[in-house]
C-alpha cells in the first residue's frame, strides 16, 4: 500500500485552496476532510454542538472512511487534507505509520475570527490547535525530526516558493502549473453546508502572491479572545519549524 500524504491543518487556514492545488496536479487521489465528515455527519458523530436535528449519513463511520482511504492507497498515490482533532481517538502507531505527515498552520487570530464570522457559536473543540500540536510533537519525538510545516501567511505571500519547498520535503514532484485553475464549482469539497465556507475558492483562479495582512483581535468578544490565548502557544510551537524558501544565491 502506498503511503498516504496527509496535510493536518486547522479550520480556516487556506487548507482547501492548498487541497485544490493538489487536485489540479492530477497525479493522486485527493480526499477532502474524510474523517471530518464522519465526525460531523456520520452514524456516531462526535462534534460538541450535535443536536437531534443534525445531519446523519447512514453507513458513514470512522471505520468506513479508513477502509475507503486505504482502498485508494492500495491502487495509487493518495493525498488527504484533514484536521487532527477529528481523529485524536484513533492515534495508534499502526494507524499513523500509514501516512507521510505534513502540517498547515495559520495565525489563530485569523482562523478564530473567521470561524466566529461563520459560526458564532463554534466550540473550542472545533478549533483544533491543541490536537495539531500534540500530533506534531508525537511524530517529531517518534521520528527524531519535525514533519514539514507550512504557515498559511508564508504560502500566500510566496505560493510558488513554499509549494516547491513543500514538494521537496514530502518527496513529490513540484508542478508549478498546478497553482493556477479556472474559477467555478467546487463540489468535491462541499459536503458541509453545500460548501458555504468555500466562496473565495470558487471565485479564485489560483494560488497567487498576496500582501501579508494582520488581524487585531482586541475588539473581539471575550470568548474569542480566550480561545485565541489558549491556541497561540500551540501555533507558536509549530511556527518555529515552518518551511522557509531558500534565499537566492
Amino acid at each position: 500500500m502506498h503511503k498516504i500524504l496527509a496535510l493536518w491543518a486547522v479550520p480556516r487556514s487556506t487548507s482547501t485552496a492548498f487541497e485544490w492545488m493538489m487536485r489540479v496536479r492530477g497525479d493522486m487521489t485527493c480526499f477532502h476532510e474524510p474523517f471530518g465528515e464522519a465526525w460531523y455527519q456520520g452514524e456516531k458523530p462526535m462534534w460538541p454542538r450535535l443536536q437531534a436535528s443534525s445531519v446523519r449519513t447512514p453507513g458513514l463511520t470512522f471505520e468506513s472512511v479508513w477502509a475507503m482511504v486505504q482502498a485508494e492507497a492500495r491502487k495509487g498515490r493518495v493525498f488527504s487534507k484533514d484536521f487532527p482533532h477529528y481523529i485524536d481517538h484513533q492515534w495508534t502507531d499502526d494507524f499513523l505509520d500509514h501516512f507521510t505527515h505534513s502540517f498547515l498552520i495559520r495565525d489563530p487570530a485569523k482562523t478564530i475570527t473567521s470561524m466566529y464570522k461563520h459560526w458564532p457559536d463554534f466550540h473550542a473543540k472545533e478549533v483544533g490547535f491543541e490536537e495539531q500540536r500534540v500530533l506534531f510533537d508525537r511524530l517529531a519525538d517518534k521520528h527524531g525530526e519535525a514533519p514539514p510545516v507550512i504557515d498559511s501567511d508564508d504560502l500566500l505571500e510566496d505560493p510558488h516558493g513554499i509549494v516547491e519547498a513543500y514538494s521537496h520535503a514530502v518527496g513529490i514532484p513540484y508542478l508549478p502549473d498546478s497553482l493556477s485553475w479556472e474559477p467555478g464549482a467546487r463540489d468535491e469539497v462541499s459536503w458541509w453546508d453545500g460548501g458555504s465556507f468555500h466562496e473565495n475558492l470558487r471565485n479564485s483562479d489560483g494560488l497567487k502572491s498576496q500582501k501579508r495582512r494582520y488581524i487585531d483581535i482586541t475588539d473581539a468578544p471575550d470568548r474569542v479572545k480566550e480561545i485565541h490565548e489558549a491556541c497561540l502557544p500551540h501555533y507558536e510551537r509549530l511556527h518555529a519549524f515552518r518551511l522557509k524558501v531558500p534565499p537566492l544565491v
